[in-house]
């Protein structure tokens, strides 16, 4: 029995998906423990990772675990992660863990989250995957009702991911020990400025979509409506300031699985109902 916390997420979803369609026991972890919001095949427990002991009863015969980042306590999750007799953990992570920017909050919780499992004692892979194409979804609601999208960092190229190809890592490093110890830096094939992603939707939609970028300043108030300011500060860290580079493409997901990653247009077509 696999557990996979953030089983109803981006790359939690996708992760129960494939490995019940690849026939494997799994029980996908949410808050609710609904299991309408999972796939056939996929067993539904309830616990929330800020409170480990609700944890106990999901952890009962598992041997391995795909855990989420930046939650309270982490050690003590870990600890009783380890008591229930895993053997190994994945930890969805990022890339700008590499950094060790403690100042960034962003940075600061996936370097915690590492050093807790490192410090555990469990055997352990690190996923640190570039930006998620499905971020792309935030400009849905305006595109359904106009042809522009206006975002911040115009010149900043990502390699953007498709959490599928995460979770097909996340996948085999569950499955087998030959991925212990690993830190799997992710991306997708193509290293795409804001506009290009633009540009591609619209040929997949048959719309003429144009890209405005943001000022700085605009950026930054739009933002402080719906996050933390120092969630903003990170952001702007990262994109503005320029300490985090996720252009470069990596050949890891094709190392990992042996199938290339999915385009952005791939993706897009995929979703492309999302957009009206």
């Amino acid at each position: 029995m696999i557990l996979v916390t953030g089983a109803t997420g981006n790359v939690g979803s996708a992760l129960v998906r494939q490995l019940a369609e690849a026939g494997e026991p799994v029980r996908g972890l949410s808050r609710g423990g609904d299991p309408s919001r999972l796939p056939p095949g996929v067993e539904a427990a309830a616990g929330d990772l800020n409170d480990p002991k609700s944890l106990l009863p999901a952890l009962a015969g598992v041997p391995a675990v795909f855990l989420m980042p930046g939650y309270a306590d982490m050690p003590t999750t870990l600890a009783e992660i380890r008591a229930a007799g895993a053997e190994r953990v994945v930890l969805l992570s990022g890339s700008s863990a590499g950094s060790s920017d403690l100042d960034n909050v962003i940075s600061r919780y996936m370097v915690e989250s590492e050093t807790a499992v490192r410090e555990s004692g469990l055997p352990w892979t690190f996923l640190r995957p570039r930006v998620f194409m499905t971020n792309t979804l935030e400009w849905a609601p305006k595109l359904r009702t106009r042809d522009v999208v206006r975002a911040p960092w115009a010149g900043v190229r990502i390699a953007n991911i498709d959490p599928s190809d995460i979770a097909a890592v996340a996948a085999a490093a569950l499955r087998t020990g030959d991925h212990e110890g690993r830190v799997y830096a992710l991306s997708g094939p193509d290293s795409l400025l804001p506009a290009d992603r633009v540009r591609i939707l619209g040929e997949v939609l048959g719309r003429e979509l144009r890209f405005e970028g943001q000022s700085d300043e605009e950026a930054r108030a739009e933002m402080s409506a719906t996050m933390p300011k120092a969630y903003v500060d990170a952001f702007f860290g990262f994109y503005s300031a320029g300490t985090l580079d996720e252009s470069r493409v990596m050949g890891t997901v094709r190392e990992v699985t042996g199938r290339e990653p999915g385009t952005f247009r791939a993706w897009a077509e995929a979703h492309a109902g999302a957009f009206g």
